[in-house]
C-alpha cells in the first residue's frame, strides 16, 4: 500500500509538472489552430454546399419536365374521370418527391443560420479578421443559393398544387354534366326504336357467335381447363364452407323462436359462403380466360359487365333472403309479418334485375356502337321500372300491429323510398337519363352494400352481450382447450366486435364512395392523407405515426413482462433469492420497463419530448398542490422498494395494523391481517411512521408468556417448573437458551414470563398454546395455584357523627323546597360502606 500510494503521487505530481511548463506561444498556437480548422471546415462545407445545389437543381428541373407533361395530358381532349385521376395521383406523387428534395436542404441551412448568428453582422468601424470575413462571405454565399433552389421547388409545388385543385373542378363538372345532360326521350321512343333494337340483338348474336366459334376451333381445351378449375375452387370453398358451417347456413324449420344471434350467424354464413363461391368462380374464370387468350377485347368487356352483374344480383337475392326469410318468417333479421316477407323479397331482387339488365345493355350499346335514341329508350324503361317497384316496396306494409293489424314502414324510411322512386321515374321522363340511371343503380348498389354492413353491424352487437362467445364453436372450442372463463369470453366477444365494426366501416365507406363517382386513387389519397397528417388549429400529428408509437409500447410492454417472467423464473429461482427481493426487483424492473416503452412509443409517435418540457414546468405548480399526495405515495412506493424496510411475505405492524404484506405497489402497499382482512396503507403512512418488521433480517424472535402464582407458592419452584417446560419444548430454541423471568409482586400473585426464542416467529401461536397447557398441566399436578383477584364487599352499619363544617355544607347545597332523602331513610342516613380485599386462591389464568 504504501508503494502504490507514492507511485500515485508521482504520477500527480508528474501531471502538474507538465502542465506548469507548456509554454505560452504553445497556447497561442493552440488558440490559432481553430481559425485555421474553421477555414478548412468552411470551404470543404461551401463545396459539399455546391454540389448538393447542382444534384436538386437537376433533379427539380427533371420534375418540372415531368409537371408539364402531365398538364398537358390533363388538358388533352376526351380525358375522362379515370385519366383525371391518374395524373392526379402523379402530380401528388411529384409533390412528395419536392417536400423530400426541400428537405434535403434543412440541416445544411440550420447549420449555416446558427453560424451566422454566432459570427454576427459585420460591426461599424470595427476591424476583424480576414478569416472571418470570408467565412461570412461563403456562408451567405451558401444560404443564397439553397434559398434560390428553395425558391424553385416552392414555384413548382404551389403550380402542382393549383393542378390538382383544377382536376378536382374538371371532374366536378364532369360529374355534373353526366347527371344533369338531358336527352330528347320522344326521339329515344320513336318507330326506329324497335328495328334498332332487333338489328343490335342480331350484331350482338353474330358477335357472339363468331367468338364460340373460335373457342371450338382453337381455345376448346383451354376453355374447358379454365372452367374446371373455377368449378372445382368453387365447389372446395362451398362445401368445405357447408362442411364447417353447416349448423350456421341453413335455418331450421322446428325451431319456433331461435335467438337473434343464431339468426344472424344463419344470415351472415348463408349470405357470405354462396356468394363468395360464385365471386370466386366467376373471377378464376374471367381471369383464367384472359391468361388463356381466350377473350376478344369486345367480348371481354362484355362478360366482364355480365359477370360483376350476376356477382351483384346473386348478393342482393341473398341478402333480401337473409333480411326477410321468405318461408321462415321466425328467422328474419327484419321482424316483419309472414305475408310480407315474401312481397319484399320478390320487389327487392327485381329490382335487382332489372338495374343489372341496365347495366348490361349500356355495355352492350357501348361495345356494338348502337344509336343514342336506342340507348335512351331502353335506360327509361330500366329506370321507369326501377322507380315503380321502390313505389311498391314503400306501399307494403310490413309492420304487424299487438291487435293482428298491419302498419306501414316508418316515416324516416317511408318517405325516403317514395322520394327515390318518384325522382327515378320523373327524372326519366324529363330525360335526364344520367340522374335516373344514377339513382336507380344506388338504390341496388349502394342498398346492398348498406344491408351488408347492417348484418355485419348487428353481428358484431350481438357478439358483444354478455354470455354470446359461450354459445358458440369458438367459445366451446376454448372451454375444451384453455378452460377460460365466461369474462375472459365475454372480453373476447367485445374485442371482436370493435374489430367488426372497424372492418365494416373500413370496407363499406370505399366501396360506397366508389358508386358514388369516385375514384379508388381519390380514396387512397384521402386515406394516406389522414394517416400521414391530420390538422386540428395549429396541431397537427400523424395516425400512422400515433399507431407506431402505440404499437411500440404494447411491445414493450409484453417484452417486460416476457422479461420479468424469464429474471423471475430462471435467474432468481435458481439463485434462491428470497420471495421478497424477488418481488422487489420484478417490480423495479416492470417500472422502469414500463417506462421506457412510454418513452419510446412518445418518440415513435413523433411527439417532441423536449416541447413537453413546458407542459410538465405548467403542469408542476398542479401536481405540487392537488396531486401531492398522489406524488408522495410514489415517491415513497420507489423507497420501500429500493430501501426493502420489508418486503412481500413480512409480518409487520404498523400502527394498529398487524398482518402480512401481499402487495407492494407505487402507491399503497396491502397487509393481510390474521383475520384475513385486507387493509390499503398509502406509502407515505408506512415512510413516515414507525413500523415494526418480525421478519426483517430473519424470522428469529422471542415470545413472553406472563405467569401469575399465588403468594402461597415456593417462587424458586414455579422458576425450576416453568425453565423445565420451556426447555423441554422441541422447537424452542435452546441458543439462546430459554429463561424464567421474575417480574415482580402483583396484587394479586407472584407474577413470572416464561420467556424462549423461536427459529420461525410466525408459528409462535401455536408453541404458545403447548406451553401454556403444560403449564396448567404441570401446575395442577404440583397443587400450585393461578389466582384471581377477587374482592368482597362488607357493609357496616351504626351511628355515626358527621362534622360541623360537613353539616354546614350539606345544608347549603340542598336543594330548596325538595325533599331530603335522609329524612325518609333515618336509621340508614350515616352508613359508609367499607371494603375489604381478601385473596383466594383459584386456578384459572389470570
Amino acid at each position: 500500500m504504501p508503494a502504490a500510494a507514492f507511485f500515485r503521487l508521482l504520477t500527480i505530481l508528474t501531471a502538474l509538472l507538465v502542465l506548469i511548463a507548456v509554454p505560452e506561444h504553445s497556447l497561442a498556437q493552440q488558440n490559432e489552430t481553430p481559425t485555421a480548422s474553421s477555414d478548412t471546415s468552411a470551404a470543404s462545407n461551401a463545396a459539399a454546399t455546391a454540389e448538393l445545389v447542382e444534384k436538386q437543381t437537376v433533379l427539380v428541373r427533371e420534375l418540372a419536365a415531368n409537371v408539364d407533361a402531365l398538364e398537358l395530358q390533363m388538358r388533352a381532349e376526351g380525358s375522362g374521370d379515370t385519366e383525371l385521376v391518374t395524373v392526379r395521383n402523379e402530380l401528388e406523387a411529384l409533390s412528395i418527391n419536392l417536400d423530400a428534395s426541400r428537405n434535403t436542404f434543412t440541416p445544411r441551412l440550420q447549420e449555416i443560420n446558427n453560424r451566422l448568428d454566432q459570427i454576427g453582422p459585420p460591426g461599424d468601424g470595427d476591424t476583424e479578421p480576414e478569416a472571418l470575413k470570408e467565412e461570412r462571405s461563403l456562408l451567405s454565399q451558401e444560404k443564397a443559393d439553397i434559398n434560390a433552389v428553395l425558391g424553385e421547388i416552392e414555384n413548382l409545388a404551389l403550380r402542382i398544387e393549383r393542378l390538382i385543385n383544377e382536376i378536382q373542378q374538371i371532374r366536378r363538372d364532369l360529374f355534373a354534366s353526366q347527371l344533369t345532360k338531358r336527352y330528347s326521350v320522344t326521339d329515344a321512343l320513336s318507330s326506329d326504336m324497335v328495328g334498332d333494337f332487333f338489328a343490335e340483338l342480331e350484331h350482338l348474336r353474330q358477335t357472339v357467335s363468331s367468338w364460340l366459334q373460335f373457342i371450338l376451333r382453337f381455345k376448346l381445351s383451354a376453355t374447358l381447363l379454365a372452367g374446371f378449375i373455377s368449378f372445382a375452387a368453387a365447389a372446395v370453398l362451398f362445401f368445405g364452407g357447408r362442411r364447417l358451417f353447416g349448423s350456421l347456413i341453413f335455418a331450421d324449420p322446428l325451431v319456433e323462436e331461435p335467438s337473434y344471434f343464431s339468426r344472424l350467424s344463419v344470415a351472415f354464413w348463408s349470405t357470405l359462403l354462396p356468394s363468395l363461391a360464385l365471386a370466386v368462380f366467376l373471377g378464376t374464370s374471367y381471369a383464367l380466360m384472359v391468361y388463356f387468350d381466350i377473350l376478344w377485347p369486345d367480348i371481354a368487356r362484355l362478360l366482364s359487365t355480365t359477370f360483376n352483374v350476376i356477382a351483384t344480383v346473386f348478393l342482393v337475392n341473398r341478402l333480401a333472403h337473409a333480411l326477410f326469410s321468405p318461408g321462415l318468417p321466425n328467422w328474419s333479421l327484419i321482424p316483419v309479418a309472414p305475408e310480407a316477407s315474401g312481397k319484399l323479397y320478390w320487389l327487392v331482387w327485381v329490382t335487382s334485375i332489372a338495374t343489372g339488365f341496365d347495366f348490361i345493355f349500356s355495355r352492350v350499346n357501348d361495345v356494338l356502337g348502337s344509336p343514342l335514341s336506342l340507348t335512351v329508350a331502353k335506360s327509361l324503361l330500366a329506370t321507369f321500372v326501377v322507380g315503380v317497384l321502390v313505389i311498391l316496396i314503400a306501399f307494403v306494409k310490413p309492420f304487424k300491429n299487438a291487435d293482428g293489424s298491419t302498419r306501414s314502414w316508418p316515416r324516416w324510411l317511408l318517405y325516403p323510398l317514395l322520394a327515390l322512386g318518384l325522382s327515378t321515374i320523373v327524372a326519366g321522363i324529363l330525360g335526364y337519363i344520367g340522374l335516373a340511371r344514377f339513382i336507380s343503380q344506388q338504390i341496388v348498389v349502394t342498398g346492398a352494400i348498406f344491408a351488408t354492413m347492417y348484418i355485419g353491424h348487428m353481428t358484431a352487437r350481438a357478439l358483444s352481450d354478455l354470455g354470446a362467445i359461450r354459445s358458440t364453436m369458438f367459445g366451446r372450442w376454448l372451454d375444451r382447450n384453455f378452460e377460460s372463463n365466461q369474462t375472459l369470453e365475454d372480453q373476447l366477444g367485445l374485442l371482436f366486435s370493435v374489430s367488426i365494426n372497424v372492418l365494416i366501416v373500413a370496407i363499406g365507406i370505399p366501396l360506397i364512395l366508389l358508386q358514388w363517382g369516385f375514384q379508388w386513387g381519390d380514396i387512397t389519397t384521402w386515406a394516406l392523407r389522414s394517416l400521414r397528417q391530420i390538422q386540428i388549429g395549429s396541431v397537427s400529428f400523424s395516425i400512422l405515426d400515433v399507431l407506431t408509437g402505440i404499437l411500440v409500447f404494447v411491445v414493450g410492454f409484453f417484452l417486460t413482462r416476457w422479461f420479468q417472467r424469464w429474471l423471475d423464473g430462471s435467474v432468481m429461482t435458481r439463485g434462491r433469492v428470497d420471495v421478497g427481493v424477488r418481488n422487489s426487483i420484478k417490480t423495479v424492473v416492470g417500472y422502469t420497463g414500463i417506462a421506457i416503452a412510454i418513452l419510446v412509443g412518445v418518440s415513435a409517435a413523433g411527439i417532441n419530448l423536449s416541447s413537453l418540457a413546458l407542459v410538465a414546468g405548467g403542469l408542476s405548480l398542479g401536481v405540487g398542490f392537488g396531486l401531492q399526495n398522489i406524488v408522495s405515495n410514489f415517491v415513497s412506493g420507489l423507497i420501500l422498494l429500493v430501501e426493502r424496510p420489508f418486503k412481500t411475505g413480512d409480518w409487520i405492524v404498523a400502527g394498529s395494523t398487524s398482518g402480512t404484506v401481499k402487495k407492494i405497489s407505487v402507491r399503497a402497499t396491502e397487509i393481510e391481517t390474521f383475520q384475513r382482512q385486507s387493509v390499503i396503507l398509502p406509502n407515505s403512512e408506512l415512510i413516515n411512521s414507525a413500523v415494526g418488521n418480525w421478519t426483517h433480517k430473519n424470522r428469529l424472535g422471542r415470545v413472553d408468556i406472563p405467569v401469575g402464582v399465588s403468594y402461597s407458592a415456593n417462587p424458586r419452584r414455579v422458576h425450576a417448573i416453568l425453565t423445565e417446560i420451556a426447555k423441554a419444548h422441541p422447537t424452542i430454541l435452546k441458543n439462546p437458551e430459554p429463561m424464567v423471568y421474575f417480574a415482580g409482586f402483583g396484587d394479586s400473585s407472584l407474577d413470572f414470563e416464561v420467556r424462549f426464542f423461536l427459529a420461525d416467529v410466525m408459528s409462535q401461536l401455536a408453541i404458545q398454546n403447548d406451553i401454556r397447557f403444560a403449564i396448567y398441566d404441570r401446575f395442577k399436578e404440583e397443587g400450585i395455584e393461578i389466582p384471581f383477584p377477587q374482592r368482597d364487599l362488607h357493609i357496616r352499619t351504626g351511628d355515626v357523627v358527621a362534622s360541623p363544617a360537613a353539616e354546614a355544607a350539606k345544608d347549603e347545597t340542598a336543594p330548596k323546597g325538595e325533599v331530603d332523602p335522609k329524612a325518609l331513610f333515618p336509621g340508614a342516613q350515616d352508613d359508609k360502606p367499607k371494603r375489604r380485599r381478601r385473596r383466594r386462591g383459584h386456578l384459572g389464568d389470570e
